[in-house]
C-alpha cells in the first residue's frame, strides 16, 4: 500500500536525531575512562548523564516498536524482512545499554579501572549494535516511511517524544539534537515546536543547555576523536 497524498514525511529528521546517539555514544566510554579513581562527585554527573541517554533512547525506540513498525508490517511485502530485523535489533540495542545500566551504579559509587570495565565493555557492546542499527534504518527503513506513512503517522513520534519526556529535560534533549544540525536543520527543527516553547529555548533553556553539558564533558571535546586529543 502507497499512501495517496503526494506530500511525503520528513524523514531527514530522523537522521539530525541520530546524530545525537552516535555522538553520545562515542562519548561516553571516553568520559568514563577520564574519570579519577574515587572521584564519586563527577561519576554521579556521568552516571545521570548515562540515565538521560538512556531514557531518550528507550522513548526513541518504544515510539519506533508502537507507531512505526506495525504500520510498514501492514503495508509492506518484500521489505517486512527488514522492519523485523529493525525490532531485533532493538532488542540487541536495549539488551547491551540495560548491562551497562547495570554496572553503573558499582562504577558511580567507587570509580576505578576494575568498576569501570564492566561499564566499558557493556557500552562497546551497544555502541557496535546501535550503530548497525543506525545505519540499516536509514538506508532501508526511511525510504520505505517516505513512502508508506503520511505526514500525519510520521508526526505523532515526536508528539509522543514530547508527551513522554520530562518537562525537566525536554529543553536539555533540544539542545543536543540542535548541537551538530546545520542552520537550515536548526531552523527547521525550531520552526516546528510550538512558540513558547522555542521562547523558552532563547531566553533561558540554550544557556540551561550551555551549562549542563559543559558539566558532562569536563572539557572533552566530542567533536575531536579520542586519539587527536591525546
Amino acid at each position: 500500500m502507497t499512501t495517496s497524498t503526494t506530500e511525503r514525511p520528513n524523514t531527514h529528521e530522523m537522521i539530525v536525531v541520530h546524530r545525537v546517539f552516535r555522538r553520545e555514544i562515542e562519548l561516553m566510554p571516553r568520559l568514563i575512562r577520564a574519570v579519577p579513581d574515587g572521584d564519586t562527585t563527577r561519576a554521579r554527573v556521568l552516571a545521570q548523564a548515562f540515565s538521560d541517554y538512556q531514557l531518550g533512547l528507550h522513548h526513541h525506540h518504544t515510539g519506533e516498536d508502537d507507531l512505526v513498525w506495525p504500520l510498514l508490517l501492514a503495508r509492506v511485502d518484500l521489505e517486512a524482512e527488514i522492519v523485523l530485523r529493525m525490532e531485533a535489533q532493538h532488542e540487541v540495542v536495549g539488551r547491551t545499554l540495560d548491562e551497562a545500566a547495570q554496572s553503573m551504579p558499582a562504577w558511580a559509587a567507587a570509580p576505578s579501572a576494575v568498576t569501570a570495565a564492566p561499564v566499558i565493555a557493556a557500552l562497546t557492546e551497544h555502541r557496535a549494535a546501535l550503530l548497525e542499527h543506525l545505519q540499516d534504518e536509514e538506508e532501508h527503513i526511511l525510504p520505505l516511511i517516505e513512502e508508506h506513512l503520511t505526514v500525519a503517522e510520521w508526526a505523532k513520534l515526536g508528539e509522543r517524544f514530547a508527551t513522554e519526556t520530562p518537562k525537566s529535560k525536554q529543553m536539555f534533549f533540544l539542545g543536543m539534537i540542535l548541537e551538530d544540525a546545520d542552520q537550515a536543520e536548526r531552523d527547521a527543527m525550531l520552526a516546528s515546536l510550538p512558540a513558547p516553547v522555542r521562547l523558552i529555548w532563547h531566553t533561558i533553556g540554550q544557556r540551561q543547555f550551555n551549562r549542563k553539558v559543559r558539566k558532562i564533558r569536563g572539557g572533552i571535546d566530542p567533536h575531536v576523536p579520542a586519539a587527536a586529543a591525546r
